[in-house]
């Protein structure tokens, strides 16, 4: 039986091969790095190149360009416009995932500081579509996080990060909220009901951090920084053991006193 050559072998094949050292060389698949090369070539012309131009540009035999580029199109990356590939919208959601992979690093980044630097398990969340959302936590074995042994979702109530986002919502914004997730007392320390939470929340100077005390789990106190941009509500939150609670006045004024730099540098990920 005929072995095939390397110029017989069709574009789906693979062409791996092995460096001079004995070292494997990446596998590599040609037609893939044919239609990146059609794909870069049309990113160069923003109003559209024709077939002919990009596989020339591309360094693509046409026969093949031409093969490609339908399916480039049926994968929605190009669209073919009065004769000219333009990139597609797929293109644009490799460009958004792009940019919330940065931002999610971003958010890591400043946890992980503020981490080392206080200590103590710190935590980043948003009130968005109606929820809180825990966007992310920074910690260690040594510094654990809260267990969320209840729903925080459910419980906006009982946890400093919750009520610190209800207070950044209008007196309706929190009957709603509260309204789908009714208040029930988790520990003895808990608020006891809706119309308690509603008082201490309007009394509450607006903007400043709020502080809880084993409400949301015995032997844990919290305290939650206000961060707002726009009409997102956001807090910046840190967790101690209630042994340490003398701890959680110091960490928090930190976290407040920063809270300018702290915003800047979270301002391009408040929309994750």
């Amino acid at each position: 039986m005929a072995h095939a050559t390397p110029a017989d072998r069709p574009d789906h094949w693979s062409t791996g091969s092995h460096q001079d050292d004995g070292h494997a060389a990446p596998t590599l698949i040609g037609s893939v790095q044919r239609a990146l090369r059609l794909l870069e070539a049309a990113a160069v012309h923003e109003g559209g190149a024709p077939a002919k131009q990009l596989a020339r540009e591309a360094g693509v035999a046409l026969p093949t360009a031409y093969h490609l580029l339908r399916t480039l199109t049926h994968e929605r990356y190009l669209r073919r416009v009065d004769g000219v590939y333009v990139l597609g919208p797929a293109v644009g959601r490799l460009d958004e995932a792009h940019a919330q992979q940065s931002r999610r690093h971003l958010i890591d980044d400043v946890l992980r500081h503020w981490h080392e630097r206080l200590g103590a398990p710190v935590y980043f969340a948003l009130y968005r579509d109606g929820e809180v959302d825990l966007v992310a936590t920074a910690d260690t074995p040594g510094n654990p996080a809260v267990a969320e042994w209840a729903d925080f979702r459910e419980t906006a109530h009982a946890h400093a990060i919750g009520q610190c986002l209800l207070s950044q919502l209008d007196e309706e914004g929190r009957r709603d909220h509260l309204s789908r997730h009714p208040v029930r007392p988790l520990t003895p320390y808990s608020v006891p009901d809706s119309q308690r939470l509603l008082r201490r929340l309007a009394a509450a100077e607006r903007m400043q951090p709020v502080v809880e005390y084993q409400q949301y789990a015995l032997g844990v106190a919290c305290a939650a920084v206000p961060i707002t941009v726009g009409s997102t509500a956001a807090v910046l939150a840190v967790s101690l053991p209630a042994a340490q609670a003398e701890r959680l006045r110091v960490t928090t004024q930190l976290l407040h006193r920063d809270v300018g730099s702290i915003l800047r540098r979270l301002r391009f990920s408040i929309s994750i």
